[in-house]
């Protein structure tokens, strides 16, 4: 992926993962479209970093996706990367019958979303140079958290999906997957201080780094998500599990 001279849209981009992936993108060069929900969030960033271009996106409905998909071609017409990053981490109780709204919107939001904005911008992107779509995932695609179980599936969707994805759009459009591990961001209360998450300035710096490489890996994973996306190749996906998930419980009690 060229790291610099692109138009680059990242959904999801008012906050934690997603605007740090849009001010270090901004810095390298590149146009950069923010989107998201909030639009005192998008007003906020655009006038604090002139250059970025902040949209509106609900990623919920398959219409207000169109609609948006034609106001970002419409305006920015060289746009050839795709970051896709809105994504919700809700908690569930799986041992009671539950409203299911959380899981629901969660695979609205993590799934759909990220196949409806990919279908309405596929074409565009395909007819551009150096075009690149960027998936974001987690670690928790390889190794779940039992707490979250919509939210790991719907990674684990992605993962696969982007697999398909690859080969389907193999020399038109460069498909990556970005897998972070637990990073110190606002994806569930606490989490920005959670103590034993990766520090996100931190996990910036090797994202940026590794897509830096020529040729950019097909998936970027910083050293701390290697132990979840290897545990099955390696033989000790049953023990990561049960370290992964007291490790995860002990990190949210210390908190209260």
């Amino acid at each position: 992926m060229k790291t610099t001279g692109n138009t680059i849209l990242v959904t999801g981009g008012t906050g934690g993962i997603g605007e740090a992936l849009a001010l270090r993108f901004h810095e390298a060069g590149n146009t950069v479209i923010v989107a998201g929900r909030r639009q005192d969030r998008l007003d906020a960033i655009a006038k604090d970093h002139p250059g970025i271009e902040g949209v509106v996106l609900d990623v919920d409905g398959e219409e207000g996706v169109q609609r948006f998909a034609a106001e970002v071609i419409a305006r920015f017409p060289k746009l050839n990367v795709l970051v896709n990053n809105a994504g919700i981490m809700r908690f569930e109780d799986l041992g009671r019958t539950r409203d299911l709204k959380d899981a629901e919107d969660t695979i609205a939001t993590n799934l759909l979303g990220p196949i409806r904005l990919t279908n309405a911008l596929v074409e565009h992107l395909s007819a551009q140079s150096d075009a690149a779509i960027v998936n974001v995932t987690s670690g928790l695609a390889f190794v779940p958290l039992v707490a979250t179980p919509t939210y790991n599936a719907t990674k684990a969707a992605i993962h696969s999906y982007t697999v398909s994805l690859r080969e389907a759009l193999k020399g038109k459009i460069e498909v990556i997957e970005l897998a972070p591990p637990a990073v110190q961001t606002g994806l569930t209360p606490g989490q920005e201080t959670r103590e034993g998450y990766m520090p996100l300035p931190e996990f910036i710096d090797e994202v940026m780094s590794l897509f830096a490489k020529a040729p950019t890996p097909p998936e970027i994973l910083v050293e701390r998500v290697q132990f979840l996306r290897h545990a099955e190749r390696d033989g000790r996906f049953d023990e990561t599990v049960t370290q992964l998930n007291e490790f995860a419980n002990k990190a949210r009690a210390a908190q209260g």
